[in-house]
């Protein structure tokens, strides 16, 4: 279905899911500093990302299936609209008197539910949209979205609650929402609606897309090998935060956020405009080395400033880890079967950030406890131990023979 001349519908896409990540960004950022001032606790940090991520994995497979069977578009407006739901619910809330961690549970849970079908719906409309020589280019730009919500809203945040409270978050955040619907809809009248006729039974289609991915065995390797570097990388995103607010306050954190998140900003926009060329696997296993190892120096001192820099190093380096990923995978996948297999492949790759939601907050309040040095200290033992476990994991892609093989796919 890849058209030529679609590059400015993906770009108004990408708009939409632009500013939604700003919104949901603000959210998460409010949540986690409302959570940790309530219990000063990681653990109950991690319970919440953990409920609003969990919803979405376990949905992924059927949320793929579906968006190769039903209009795409229209699966990505009303899961960005309805997930607008478990938002306004906190928001409700906060606003008779302050919501308890069990109502915060059930607002990200819903708003998670619903959010399930954008992802697969999204990535195969990027397909639908996009010929193969674009597809590096915008997997710059959608690394680039992705990382507004550390980018923009850490600092937006931050500031705007030094002079309000996270009820203002919750209110912008709703409102973005409609824009992201709106972004879809304009992009749906203008390439028509995506629906397959002759339409394989739930199961069955779910089967074909499994059975997609496994003809090529580097794919299945490279989705497994993602299993194992999510688990390492979401324990350095839950643990973060906690981290620094250990020692400094909500406005320095969102400023530090902002600033590791340039990092990101600045290989995104060269990766957008340039795209990378070749040595895929090299560069991918290349790029998480030094993430691991960015990771590791980000834990190690309770100074604000090397936090930062070692921050800014870390998001560097991930936008050439997620094209080269996003390109050896998608450009080994038959368009028509791209929703169920990227439903499949998010589900098992990110089964890891579920192990990391689980154990990383415990792990760090027990370590804290344990050394006497509190959650802040304890929470950088962990993201230690997992930067360098993240570094030793990377050299397995180079020693796949499987992996190497991916780019050489003739489009």
């Amino acid at each position: 279905m890849n058209q030529k001349g679609n590059f400015k519908k993906f770009l108004l896409l990408w708009s939409g899911e632009f500013i939604s990540s700003i919104g949901g960004g603000l959210t998460s950022f409010g949540l986690g500093v409302y959570v940790f001032d309530k219990t000063g606790s990681a653990a109950s940090m991690a319970l919440v990302t953990l409920l609003g991520f969990l919803p979405t994995l376990l949905l992924s497979i059927p949320a793929g299936a579906l968006a190769d069977r039903f209009d795409r578009r229209l699966l990505m407006m009303i899961g960005d609209g309805c997930s607008a739901l478990g938002i306004i619910f906190i928001l409700i809330c906060m606003m008779n008197g302050g919501a308890t961690l069990a109502q915060i549970c059930i607002g990200v849970s819903v708003s998670a539910i619903f959010s399930a079908l954008l992802e697969p719906s999204y990535k195969a409309t990027i397909t639908d949209l996009l010929t193969s020589e674009e597809y590096s280019k915008a997997s710059g730009l959608v690394s680039l979205a992705g990382s507004a919500r550390y980018l923009f809203s850490p600092v937006i945040a931050g500031l705007l609650l030094s002079v309000s409270d996270i009820k203002l978050l919750l209110m912008i955040d709703i409102c973005t929402f409609f824009l992201t619907v709106i972004s879809a809809a304009v992009v749906r009248r203008g390439i028509g609606a995506s629906v397959i006729e002759n339409k394989e039974p739930f199961l069955i289609s779910v089967k074909t897309g499994w059975q997609v991915l496994c003809k090529k065995r580097g794919v299945i390797i490279l989705i497994i090998i993602s299993s194992v570097i999510t688990l390492f990388m979401g324990m350095f995103q839950i643990l973060a935060e906690p981290l620094i607010l250990s020692f400094k306050d909500a406005k320095t954190l969102g400023i530090a956020e902002t600033i590791c998140a340039c990092g990101m900003l600045t290989t995104g926009l060269i990766i957008g405009v340039k795209g990378i060329k070749s040595g895929y696997a090299k560069i991918l296993s290349v790029s998480l080395f030094i993430s691991g190892l960015f990771m590791t120096g980000f834990g190690l001192f309770e100074n604000i400033i090397a936090i930062c820099i070692f921050g800014f190093l870390f998001f560097a380096a991930l936008p050439f880890a997620n094209n080269c990923l996003d390109y050896l995978v998608r450009t080994n996948i038959p368009a028509d079967a791209q929703g169920r297999a990227w439903g499949i492949i998010g589900f098992i790759s990110q089964m890891g950030y579920v192990i990391a939601y689980v154990i990383s907050g415990t792990a760090a309040d027990v370590l804290g406890k344990i050394s006497g040095r509190g959650v802040g200290r304890g929470s950088a033992m962990v993201v230690i131990i997992a930067g360098l476990l993240l570094a030793a994991t990377s050299t397995l892609i180079l020693m796949s023979r499987n992996i190497r093989e991916l780019e050489n796919k003739e489009d």
